[in-house]
């Protein structure tokens, strides 16, 4: 029903407002918004207002204002309060207990300004009912506030925003607010909140978030009630023992001053003597788990084969090497081995075995071996036109390693009009690392990749150990210029043109616990992967693949027909045409592609709320490496693909011996008229690439060894 006030309101605008409802359906209504206002203690630096939908449907609108879109944090909170809303409303909207939240009505975070409904709630802010709640009603409050905390932790989010002020009580039902300033359970915590309300540590923004930081705030809050006064700011207060209805919440240990002195939810409701409506509730069928079982078994399988005979080789195998039989001692001739009462010598021990051989280095282009040869170095101008470069008379050092830095190798392969050129650094490090990206054209192939080398310019693989620098330092100064700059300004690159010869688009000399290799990117535009053509012939020397797996393609998903139509992309279920070419060129031992390969589903944002989705797009990467966390991210890819789509689009896992697969979005966002309105947000771009680092070797601790098997 529609308030007076709003009735009154003459200054309201009336549009029409279309937004998605949490399961993802496109509605349309019209409808009335009311001026803007500051909800008391909310979050800045959203607006809020009530909105009137259709025939008298009030509900508040949260929106991000345009002069705020600018703060990549703001965005960044905002998506996740849109994303705890749709996850608490899939999961608890038809429950009846649901009701302890303000319930998501929808959102649009495609609109100029991005916005959030939430359905208008009855009720006043519990601190005016303080020291007026019956018996009755203190025991009903208490237990749904931790209730609601018990369902908070069984989806995985804090609240962080449970105060007397933000709470609302309409003599049946406490509500909690909009969840503005959720977060994950295991993130980092942000200082948010002032005392007594919020943790001590979530005051402070020290350690991780635990679903008992909002306990605390419920033992605060009712202890605000029953006392008339706030507590204490880092403890029990002094007087907790006069109040008798506290004292499940003061045995329990929900005033310690830390997350870890304090109970869980569950069992404080067992304290409490309260019914934990999910200890009852029958556990929902997974939908996914005829496709993890798929994943389960063809894993199995490719295990069972590769270990039955020799693990794959290696496209140049290095030597066998098998250390000799210890000699026998004379004693042991002379007496026919029998045992002598004098002890044997101990046998001689085994020579060392030889260093590994070393494969020589390929071009990358041709495919043939090359070595650093010092009478073939040339500069390349910025026509790209090549110069002799001659250090022959060069006796400083630091001139003459600046110079090699910069300069080129002509490849003596290379036909004399059609000459290419290595960098010297790719000839003088560690073996080369070829990395080709994979997928149709409009994949986001080239987005991905800049992204990629967007986040290692920021240092994003410095916490794991690896060092980078560029391969050569034009190439690499170009293509920040021409590619990672005018993303990060919210520009959709132009797609990547096919080529009469693949060229590496960057390349990266890459330095951890294993020593320094470079590393090469190659980037070809869908069609000319799509052919077996010459452009296309470095395919076989490739070191790893990241096949981009597109879902406006692969994924039968309704929710994504409207951006289907808009981009002109049709779902298939034939697969990738790039994928299938190149897995069938590439060479194999036995039935499997030796090289290593990842597979991205790029643009994941665009199915961002799954629940399945969210679990791995919602969190950052860990700095924390194991090869658990790469198979459980691996299975659940593998089963929301395989579930949604054809077997098809999941054939390189099928077919490379070590294959891991990725949630990933390399922009965060949808493109509108040739650029990213909200700008772009990379989310785990850097998953595919750390998995093929440790599956050749340059992350080689021991939980890593067997990423992708």
């Amino acid at each position: 029903m529609t308030s007076g006030d709003e009735r009154a309101d003459t200054r309201a605008e009336k549009v029409e407002l279309e937004f998605s409802t949490h399961g993802g359906e496109a509605v349309r209504f019209a409808a009335l918004l009311h001026g803007d206002r500051r909800a008391p203690g909310g979050p800045a630096p959203l607006l809020v207002r009530p909105v009137t939908l259709g025939e008298g449907w009030r509900v508040l609108q949260y929106r991000l204002p345009a002069d705020a879109q600018g703060d990549p944090a703001a965005y960044a909170a905002f998506e996740r309060q849109v994303s705890a809303g749709v996850a608490l409303e899939r999961r608890y909207g038809t429950e009846r207990y649901g009701e302890v939240f303000t319930r998501l009505v929808g959102f649009d975070l495609e609109a100029p300004e991005p916005f959030v409904l939430y359905r208008a709630t009855d009720g006043e802010p519990i601190a005016r009912r303080q020291g007026t709640l019956t018996v009755a009603e203190q025991q009903q409050v208490i237990a749904q506030l931790v209730l609601a905390v018990r369902l908070l932790d069984h989806v995985g989010l804090v609240h962080r925003a449970i105060t007397p002020y933000t709470v609302r009580w309409d003599g049946t039902h406490v509500r909690l607010a909009e969840p503005y300033a959720v977060l994950r359970t295991g993130e980092p915590r942000a200082a948010y909140g002032t005392a007594p309300w919020a943790s001590p540590e979530q005051r402070e923004g020290v350690g991780t978030t635990d679903t008992r930081d909002d306990l605390w705030s419920v033992a605060q809050l009712v202890y605000f009630l029953l006392a008339g006064r706030p507590g204490a700011a880092s403890g029990p207060p002094p007087d907790l023992r006069e109040f008798r209805r506290l004292a499940a919440l003061d045995e329990g240990g929900a005033f310690a001053p830390y997350a870890d002195g304090r109970p869980l939810a569950a069992d404080l409701m067992r304290l409490l003597n309260v019914a934990d409506p999910l200890a009852a509730a029958s556990s929902s069928a997974d939908p996914l788990s005829r496709a993890r079982a798929e994943f389960d078994a063809q894993r199995a399988k490719k295990r069972q084969e590769l270990n039955r005979g020799q693990e794959p080789e290696e496209h140049w195998a290095e030597a066998a090497y098998e250390s000799p039989p210890p000699r026998r001692s004379l004693r042991s001739w002379l007496t026919g081995g029998a045992s002598a009462a004098v002890p044997e010598p101990a046998p001689e021990p085994a020579p060392e075995p030889p260093p590994p051989v070393r494969r020589p280095t390929l071009c990358p282009h041709c495919l043939l071996p090359v070595s650093y040869d010092e009478s073939r170095l040339v500069t390349l101008d910025s026509k790209k036109v090549a110069n002799p470069l001659d250090l022959s008379a060069e006796r400083r050092p630091m001139h003459r390693q600046d110079a090699l830095r910069q300069a080129y190798q002509t490849c003596p392969h290379a036909p004399a009009a059609a000459p290419h050129y290595l960098p010297v650094p790719y000839l003088t490090n560690g073996e080369p690392l070829t990395i080709a990206l994979v997928g149709s054209s409009a994949a986001g192939k080239s987005h991905l990749l800049a992204a990629m080398l967007g986040e290692i310019e920021q240092g994003a693989l410095e916490p794991y150990g690896l060092k980078s620098l560029p391969l050569n330092p034009e190439t690499h100064r170009e293509f920040l210029r021409d590619r990672v700059q005018p993303l990060h300004r919210g520009k959709v690159l132009e797609r990547t043109g096919q080529a009469s010869f693949a060229h590496f688009t960057d390349g990266l000399l890459i330095t951890g616990p294993a020593g320094t290799r470079p590393v090469v990117f190659f980037d070809l535009a869908g069609e000319d992967l799509a052919q077996n053509g010459e452009v296309t012939s470095f395919l076989m020397g490739v070191g790893a693949f990241v096949f981009v797996l597109d879902p406006l393609r692969a994924l039968r998903l309704r929710t994504l027909d409207p951006v289907r139509a808009r981009t002109r992309l049709q779902q298939r279920d034939l697969g990738d045409e790039a994928f299938t070419t190149v897995l069938n060129r590439v060479p194999r031992t036995g039935p499997y592609i030796a090289a290593p390969a990842a597979v991205a589903l790029n643009k994941s944002d665009l199915v961002r709320f799954d629940p399945v989705v969210d679990r791995w797009l919602g969190r950052a990467l860990p700095v924390s490496l194991d090869e658990e966390t790469f198979r459980a991210e691996s299975r659940d890819v593998y089963a929301f693909a395989a579930h949604h789509g054809s077997p098809a689009w999941l054939k390189p896992f099928d077919d490379c011996a070590r294959c891991t697969l990725h949630f990933v979005a390399a922009t965060g966002a949808q493109e509108r008229g040739g650029t990213f309105p909200h700008g772009v947000r990379p989310r785990r771009v850097l998953a595919p690439l750390l998995s093929i680092f440790a599956m050749c070797g340059l992350l080689p601790a021991a939980e890593l060894s067997e990423v992708g098997t």
